[in-house]
C-alpha cells in the first residue's frame, strides 16, 4: 500500500495535470468543501468554500490556452496520520514570460487532511515573489481520540503564544528573538526575492532589513484572523498579516497573506516552512500591496 506521502504525491501530481489539460472535474476533485485558496490574483481574504474556488479557474484555463505551461519541477510532502503539507514550486506561464525571467517559478503551498479515509486539500496558497519591476493496558479508542483532542488543543494553545512572542519581539525589534522558533532547514517563499529563502540564516537577512528599514520607527505585526490546525506534530497556522510602521503621527501600514507550517521536534515547535505574498494583478504586472480586508 502506498505512503501517505506517495498518495498526496499522487493526488497534487493529478490535480496539475488536470489543470494543464484545463479539466475542471480534475482540479475540484480532491478538495474540502471549505477550501481556502490563498490566490495570485484578488481578493486579498483569499478565495473560500469550492463555488469559489471553481470560479477562479475558467479565466486560468483561457489565459493557458495561449500556449502556457504548468508543470511541476519539485515537490516536497511531509504527512502525519490525519495532517499534511506540501510545498512546490511550477514553471508557470507562456515562452514569453520565460524569455523575460526564465528563472521565475510559481510557488504553492498545500495544506491537507484525512477526511473519510482520504487526504483532501484544505488550503493552498499560490504566489510569484515580487521583483525589482514590482504496560498500562492501552487505552480504548474513544478515550485515546478524545486524548488525541486534547493534545493537538493544548498544542494549538502553545502555537498562539508562539505567534504572541513572535508579535512582542516585532515590537521590540528583537531580530533573536524573532529567529528562536524558526527551523534551522526552513524553506520560506517570502515577499520578494529571491525565489526561496533556504535555512534560518537566509530568513534572518530579510528580517533583519525589514527591521532595519523601519530605522527608529515603531513596528507591530499581527495576525488577526489567525488560523491553527494541529495533528500531533505536524501544524499548519494562516492568516492575513497586518505589519504598521509608525513615526510620530505618520503611520504606514500593509496587509499581505501567509501560511506557515509547523512540526514539534524535541519537544519544540519550530516553523519549518513559510508562504508570503501580495496579490498580483495580471494588468500592471505589479503586486498590490495597497488592498485592505
Amino acid at each position: 500500500m502506498a505512503t501517505n506521502e506517495e498518495q498526496i504525491r499522487t493526488l497534487i501530481e493529478r490535480w496539475a495535470e488536470a489543470v494543464h489539460h484545463g479539466d475542471l472535474t480534475g482540479v475540484l476533485a480532491d478538495h474540502t468543501k471549505d477550501i481556502v485558496m490563498f490566490d495570485v490574483p484578488p481578493p486579498q481574504q483569499g478565495v473560500r468554500g469550492l463555488d469559489s474556488y471553481r470560479e477562479t479557474w475558467p479565466p486560468f484555463f483561457q489565459w493557458q490556452a495561449q500556449g502556457a505551461s504548468f508543470d511541476i519541477e519539485s515537490l516536497e510532502v511531509t504527512a502525519g496520520e490525519d495532517v499534511a503539507f506540501a510545498y512546490a514550486l511550477l514553471r508557470c506561464g507562456t515562452e514569453r514570460d520565460f524569455t523575460d525571467n526564465p528563472d521565475n517559478r510559481l510557488r504553492l503551498t498545500f495544506g491537507l487532511r484525512k477526511q473519510a479515509g482520504r487526504w483532501v486539500i484544505a488550503h493552498e496558497h499560490h504566489s510569484f515573489p515580487l521583483t525589482d519591476g514590482s504496560t498500562a493496558a492501552d487505552p480504548a479508542p474513544d478515550q485515546d481520540h478524545a486524548a488525541a483532542e486534547q493534545d493537538d488543543a493544548a498544542a494549538e494553545r502553545d502555537l498562539r503564544q508562539l505567534h504572541q512572542r513572535w508579535f512582542a519581539s516585532t515590537a521590540a525589534k528583537d531580530l533573536d528573538g524573532l529567529m528562536a522558533p524558526i527551523a534551522d532547514d526552513v524553506v520560506s517563499y517570502e515577499h520578494d526575492q529571491v525565489l526561496q529563502c533556504i535555512g534560518v540564516d537566509a530568513v534572518r537577512e530579510v528580517c533583519k532589513a525589514g527591521l532595519d528599514a523601519a530605522g527608529d520607527s515603531s513596528v507591530t505585526w499581527q495576525v488577526p484572523d489567525l488560523k491553527i490546525l494541529v495533528n500531533g506534530d505536524l501544524a499548519v497556522a494562516w492568516g492575513l498579516n497586518h505589519v504598521e510602521v509608525s513615526a510620530g503621527s505618520q503611520s504606514v501600514d500593509t496587509w499581505s497573506r501567509g501560511t506557515r507550517v509547523f512540526q514539534r521536534r524535541d519537544g519544540a515547535w519550530s516553523m519549518t516552512h513559510q508562504h508570503l505574498s501580495y496579490p498580483f494583478d495580471p494588468a500592471t504586472g505589479y503586486a498590490m500591496t495597497d488592498l485592505r480586508p
